[in-house]
């Protein structure tokens, strides 16, 4: 499952606190990964309460190849 930025949503659309946070904890209890595209989602401080990020969730090889494309140079 992935839900990245937008150009009208660059943060995402995702809530990290009540919506991406359960499901990357699930996936990961699953053997999978959850990802912003840069760090796991669970290691992910929040700074508010309706904070909200893009959003990577699946099978760990699938989500370390969306890692690797975000971190790409332009």
């Amino acid at each position: 499952y992935m839900y990245p930025g937008s150009a009208k949503a660059p943060s995402g659309k995702l809530r990290l606190l009540y919506e991406c946070n359960p499901i990357g904890f699930l996936a990961e209890q699953a053997s999978g990964k959850a990802s912003d595209g840069f760090r796991r989602i669970l290691d992910i401080k929040p700074e508010t309460l309706h904070q909200r990020v893009p959003f990577f969730c699946g099978g760990r090889q699938m989500v370390e190849k969306v890692e690797e494309f975000m971190q790409r140079p332009s």
